[in-house]
């Protein structure tokens, strides 16, 4: 096939997946369903395949329909359907657009023993060690930190800046929404992989693809004997080297006619720049030199991806106006485990599975999930941990456990997530400012949704909490709306494996998402 609607046909398809994308991460009203986005991550090669790992059904096993569209037409999955390719894509093209230069590619020789060696390493190192060198590398964890951490931010500020000018015309269809960042350190890893594939992007086109992605080199593999591939008819090739000069991949090299097609990631470019039509897309026939490259056909490399540790802090709190310490608290929380999300079962299981994609914290309606730094250990980093310092896990929610990609966070009903245990509440009473300074408060106890903190009497008319681990589910609304720093009167300390709570007796009407202190 030489037509150049194929060129126009991956554009288009590439564009929808983008956007679809783009609107899942940068979604700050929450408004898409789960189902929906599960449908647009089912063919995400890393996290479907922990996700069928981990279930061994055929409904999770979007990697194997990659394994064979990779069979039949090459690496199209890094064009067509990967976010950061399609992304590196658009970056590239905006180099080309700046200086001319950027997009003058030219035949490269692979870089062979970087990126089998970074393949091999990888396997190894995730079979004994776990997925956090997966997690650095996956092109749609990376994707998915990209989008959270700096576009939704951009994007919510420009509702921000659009909803103010609206309402200077008492026009009130959009809303502020409050801007909240990380910790500053938690920022340091999308900025290398940002600087990293942006600028190899921007000068060098598909450089990270085809170098250091273990996507791209597994991929690469299987595409060797692939059925349909690009293809040169040396009869008709002038040896102009257009097609050489325009592949964004560098693996054309003209003047052997000769396409790499473990590189070549079907982007039919150099079918729309061949003034001769001698390149085309069409099915192997053995002969000549289209075969050539083939006589080293090496075998498919077999590894189970494994586990790794991890677990997360995450939450947001309440109090109607809580009273304002006077002093600093002294006493520190002791916390034994960081709190894993809800439908992780245990820190273990979570961070076995969890590839750090940030899906489930830019999802998150309460921003209570937060990239963990060493909360779980080294292994851990950037996936998802529950903070109650900055939020609170809203007791009426299970968006996190619906749209994980790798079933890291498994489905909970909402009655099963409202009997979870994924914490125990511990009060430090030298901290709580009843006692150090003879005020009234009960933030705690007014936020707790299941009265697993509640008030007893302490010295005159004064109340002070007191707690029933057998109820609490460790959803951190008291944690958060006790109004003492540095360290909280009350904390939760997270279960290295989830347990079952009891159910109370008087349960707090569900609260929908509070702003701030809302009681």
């Amino acid at each position: 096939m030489r037509s150049p609607l194929l060129r126009i046909f991956r554009i288009l398809i590439s564009a929808i997946v983008f956007i679809c994308f783009f609107i899942i991460f940068a979604d700050f009203t929450h408004l898409i369903p789960a189902k929906y986005i599960n449908i647009v991550l089912y063919l995400q090669f890393i996290p479907s395949l922990l996700n069928f790992h981990d279930l061994g059904t055929f409904a999770a096993a979007g990697f194997a329909v990659v394994l064979i569209l990779t069979f039949l037409t090459g690496r199209t999955y890094c064009s067509f359907l990967c976010p950061l390719g399609i992304g590196q894509d658009i970056n590239s093209r905006i180099g080309g657009r700046i200086k001319k230069k950027f997009r003058r590619y030219g035949y490269k020789k692979p870089f062979t023993i970087i990126r089998y060696s970074i393949l091999a390493i990888l396997i190894a190192v995730t079979i004994v060690w776990g997925v956090y060198l997966l997690t650095l590398l996956d092109p749609y964890s990376i994707f998915g930190r990209f989008m959270t951490y700096f576009v939704k931010p951009v994007v919510i500020l420009i509702n921000n800046f659009v909803a103010g000018i609206l309402g200077k015309f008492d026009v009130y269809s959009l809303s502020h929404i409050p801007v909240r960042g990380y910790q500053m350190l938690a920022y340091s890893i999308p900025v290398l992989f940002f600087l990293l594939i942006g600028i190899l992007s921007f000068t060098k086109g598909r450089l990270y693809c085809n170098m250091i992605c273990p996507v791209g080199t597994l991929l690469g593999l299987l595409s060797k004997v692939s059925i349909f591939r690009i293809k040169i008819n040396e009869s008709q090739c002038t040896k102009c080297g257009r097609c050489s000069i325009g592949c964004k991949s560098s693996c054309i090299d003209f003047l052997q006619h000769h396409v790499d097609v473990s590189r070549c990631v079907g982007c039919f470019n150099c079918i729309k720049i061949c003034q001769d039509k001698a390149i085309f897309f069409g099915i192997v026939t053995k002969g000549k030199k289209v075969i050539k490259t083939d006589v080293k056909k090496r075998k498919f490399i077999e590894g189970s991806i494994a586990l790794l540790f991890g677990l997360p802090f995450i939450a947001k709190g309440q109090d109607k106006n809580p009273p304002v310490p006077k002093n600093a608290s002294s006493v520190k929380e002791n916390k034994t485990f960081p709190v894993c999300p809800p439908g992780g079962g245990s820190i273990e299981d979570f961070n076995i599975d969890c590839t750090a994609c940030s899906l489930c914290i830019t999802a998150c309606p309460n921003n209570v999930l937060q990239p963990a730094m060493l909360q779980y250990g080294v292994k851990g980093m950037m996936q998802p941990v529950m903070d109650y310092h900055k939020s609170f896990c809203t007791y009426n929610c299970t968006v996190c456990t619906e749209i994980c990609p790798t079933n890291a966070l498994r489905p909970l009903t909402l009655e099963a997530k409202k009997l979870t245990q994924i914490g125990k509440v511990n009060f430090i009473k030298d901290n709580c400012i009843v006692k150090t300074e003879k005020t009234a408060c009960g933030a705690c106890s007014e936020s707790c949704p299941t009265k697993a903190v509640y008030m007893v009497p302490y010295e005159g008319n004064l109340l002070i909490p007191e707690t029933n681990v057998e109820i609490c589910i460790g959803c951190g609304h008291c944690e958060f709306a006790c109004p003492t720093t540095p360290f909280k009167a009350i904390f939760v300390d997270g279960n290295p494996v989830h347990e079952a709570a009891k159910k109370p007796v008087n349960v707090e009407s569900e609260k929908e998402i509070p702003v701030e202190f809302p009681f």
